[in-house]
């Protein structure tokens, strides 16, 4: 059955091979990312191989924006089945550098942008009684290390956020379901995002060693999508086969 699917940070890595598999399984996408050329490129893809795509610039960092990408949803189809909240940075560096700047950026992008997706969705799932959050954490959700102290927390909160999310939505027999999606290295643009020379050339290295394709958790993501709806697959931790 086709679904209408939401998409933040959908303009590469994750959210463009999540957007591309579910639009190829029949799936109604509507994609928001602050890249129109590369929003444009995806929808046109899609659409050349007889897919279903629209798009809506967002910044998930301003709530109205994200809101925006909802209505784009709501008047294209009338409805969201699924709302994927994807849009992240990882500037990862030491505490002793005093970058503020990647810090409040990482709060913004990874905690805040979750929270907006969360608000302009969940009002609307609730109303249609049905509904599916994919909240993108990391496995640095679970575990830290020098240098990525302040990305951990914002993925550490994506955590809880789902689980409180999750709960209150069992409580409300809503049928809105929450999963969150916790990958290792993956081959994406997120290592560009890292603004400390050293560790970026570190993270880099180490990614061109072991990362492995985003086309295998969108595959991952589908799977909990495409699973009954009688039932929640509440966390799915994929990391290389080579990632400690």
């Amino acid at each position: 059955m086709s679904k209408v699917i939401v998409i933040t940070g959908a303009s590469s890595g994750i959210g463009q091979a999540t957007a591309e598999l579910l639009a190829r399984q029949g799936n109604k996408m509507v994609l928001g990312a602050r890249r129109e050329s590369r929003l444009q490129e995806i929808v046109k893809k899609i659409k050349d191989a007889n897919g279903e795509a629209t798009y809506a610039v967002t910044d998930v960092t301003d709530l109205a924006s994200v809101k925006k990408l909802a209505q784009t949803a709501m008047d294209q189809y009338g409805k969201i089945a699924v709302w994927m909240n994807n849009a992240g940075v990882m500037p990862q560096s030491t505490f002793i550098e005093g970058r503020v700047e990647d810090w409040n950026r990482m709060i913004d992008v990874n905690l805040r942008g979750v929270l907006n997706g969360i608000a302009a969705a969940l009002p609307i799932m609730r109303k249609q009684a049905s509904g599916h959050f994919i909240n993108t954490s990391s496995v640095a959700g679970h575990a830290t290390h020098p240098g990525g102290g302040v990305y951990s927390a914002t993925k550490a909160g994506v955590l809880m956020i789902s689980e409180a999310l999750r709960q209150e939505e069992a409580q409300a027999q809503s049928n809105v379901r929450v999963t969150v999606v916790s990958p290792g290295a993956i081959n994406t643009e997120l290592v560009n995002s890292i603004t400390d020379p050293n560790v970026k050339k570190g993270t880099a290295q180490y990614y061109d060693q072991v990362a492995i394709s985003p086309d295998q958790i969108a595959k991952s993501i589908a799977f909990a999508i495409n699973a009954p709806e009688s039932a929640s697959i509440n966390e799915i931790v994929i990391r290389p086969s080579k990632q400690a």
